[in-house]
């Protein structure tokens, strides 16, 4: 498939794409991309749910936070788009959006399902993903060759291709601001997986050497109804790059909940 820019709605000062009829979804994209990473989980889901792709705060066509970001910030807002309980599915820092949605606003979230979450990262990768928060000046882009390095390796892929220019479109004080609340965090509190009572699922790929699938077993056997997945030869964007897989398991996780 293709990743082309969709049609969005306007929901107070977020923008979103919408699509399907059925229960509430939430997608939440990680940061410097937008919606359309979602592309192949709209495509299908939309089938038998009703999605929400939103822009985060600073992204795609979305206003920025209007005081000092934090987590808290970007989780209120995005919660705010929705009129009623939801099933929310997040990716990289949208999954720690997510997480903390959860566990804040509990009326509000069916299940929530995490996808390439970080927790407990340790000193070096926690020292690494500081030092790429403190190279944004949120005035220029940064070149995202070696983000796409990480996230692709090599290869160019379609995938790859798409989002080189969503990295490079995006705001750069939007970028920064979501980066920096990204880097200060380090997942949720272990108290707070311990009271997470909604289903929840923690997916990520076996390759993946940031959020990895050490981390998503640990949350899941943390969590009173949790489960993890680990998608085999996946890596970082395992939504765009293992698609048919993701959304087999999102969907039994989605039908799960509602």
């Amino acid at each position: 498939m293709t990743w082309t820019i969709r049609q969005r709605s306007s929901i107070g000062p977020l923008a979103a794409i919408t699509a399907g009829e059925g229960p509430v979804v939430l997608l939440i994209h990680g940061v410097g991309l937008r919606a359309e990473a979602w592309g192949a989980q709209m495509d299908a889901l939309s089938q038998t749910c009703r999605l929400i792709a939103v822009d985060m705060p600073g992204h795609g066509a979305s206003a920025a936070l209007p005081a000092r970001p934090s987590l808290a910030g970007f989780v209120d807002a995005i919660a705010g788009v929705l009129e009623q309980p939801a099933v929310v599915v997040g990716h990289s820092f949208g999954a720690m959006i997510a997480l903390d949605m959860a566990i804040r606003h509990p009326t509000r979230v069916k299940g929530v399902a995490a996808l390439n979450a970080i927790y407990r990262r340790n000193a070096a990768a926690q020292a690494a993903v500081m030092a790429r928060a403190g190279s944004l000046d949120g005035a220029t882009t940064a070149d995202p060759t070696a983000t796409l390095d990480r996230w692709f390796g090599a290869h160019v892929t379609p995938q790859r291709i798409a989002c080189d220019g969503w990295l490079r479109m995006a705001d750069p004080a939007g970028y920064r601001a979501a980066y920096r609340v990204f880097a200060s965090h380090n997942g949720p509190a272990t108290a707070d997986l311990s009271a997470l009572h909604c289903p929840a699922l923690f997916m990520t790929g076996a390759d993946e050497p940031n959020s990895t699938p050490a981390m998503s077993r640990e949350m899941a056997d943390l969590a009173p109804n949790g489960r993890a997945e680990i998608i085999a030869d996946a890596a970082h964007m395992a939504p765009m790059t293992h698609p048919a897989r993701v959304n087999t398991v999102l969907s039994d996780f989605i039908g799960g909940c509602a």
